[in-house]
């Protein structure tokens, strides 16, 4: 890749990012494509001063990823109508310097489950975590493939019923409840669903031994999807493969959301496969 005075700049931020396999995914995209862009990690405390520095500097587009998805908003020019419902930001684009919010996660994770040849539609979802990605999935799948019934498990019980509110209010008669991660609360809504979807940043390396569920909690018959990729297979997922239940590795979110975070930047369609393999390649087991 050469870097000169054209080059265009794209970055992720958030705190930690050393773990971050977007600069490798993205580089290796914008090579692919013959795109004079390059693509940076920045571990970030202020979000405020990042996205002043990308105004300063005239970042194309930055990634936002853990914790900065919901305090980014206040300091961007507008959001994209979807990111607006969901109350969350993981992708910035600069467009002559007005800064505007997206969010990629949603969709990604909605389409790692399709490619898995699982809707979420009718099933009973019980989604851990409500933080930004959580939001976004949990508001995705609301609007595009409403579940049966949608379980949201966190620790700040209000920052999980303020997400089941909002659901509500953006799909009417959906069916969707807050609930705590005691382990009675935990155990009897693992005992309901069908797809039990991880959105925290437990068990991400290098704390790779945690799992907010024991192993004899999961049934076969569960489909169980971590967004966390690194490792590749988390504790929990090793926990759900020793049960026999289906397995989805947060990868294939993370490619999906990334593949729509380069349209975003380029105007181009992303060499999805270029990403996949350097996912391949780049996680450890």
């Amino acid at each position: 890749m050469k870097i000169d005075a054209r080059t265009r700049l794209c970055a992720v931020i958030g705190n930690p990012v050393h773990h971050s396999l977007s600069p490798a995914i993205h580089n290796a995209a914008f090579e692919a494509g013959r795109l004079n862009f390059a693509y940076l990690a920045f571990c970030v405390e202020d979000v405020g001063d990042a996205i002043r520095g990308m105004r300063a500097l005239g970042l194309v587009g930055l990634s936002v990823t853990i914790p900065h998805k919901l305090a980014v908003i206040g300091h961007l020019d507008g959001l994209d109508p979807v990111a607006e419902r969901v109350g969350s930001v993981n992708t910035v684009v600069n467009r002559e310097g007005s800064l505007v919010g997206y969010t990629t996660d949603g969709l990604g994770a909605l389409e790692a489950l399709r490619d898995a040849g699982i809707d979420p539609r009718a099933q009973r979802v019980l989604i851990v975590g409500a933080g930004g990605s959580a939001r976004a999935i949990a508001m995705t799948m609301a609007i595009e493939s409403p579940p049966r019934h949608t379980a949201i498990a966190a620790r700040d019980g209000a920052k999980a019923a303020a997400l089941a509110d909002g659901i509500r209010a953006t799909v009417p008669g959906i069916d969707v409840a807050a609930v705590g991660l005691s382990p009675s609360e935990l155990r009897d809504s693992l005992e309901r669903a069908t797809i039990v979807l991880q959105t925290t940043s437990v068990g991400m390396a290098p704390d790779i031994e945690r799992c907010l569920i024991p192993r004899d909690w999961i049934r076969p018959d569960h489909v169980v999807f971590d967004i966390v990729y690194t490792p590749r297979v988390t504790e929990l997922g090793r926990r759900a493969m020793a049960v026999g239940a289906r397995v989805i590795p947060g990868s294939e979110m993370f490619v999906r959301q990334a593949a729509a975070q380069f349209r975003l930047w380029t105007g181009r369609e992303a060499p999805i496969q270029v990403m996949r393999d350097v996912i391949d390649r780049g996680i450890a087991p």
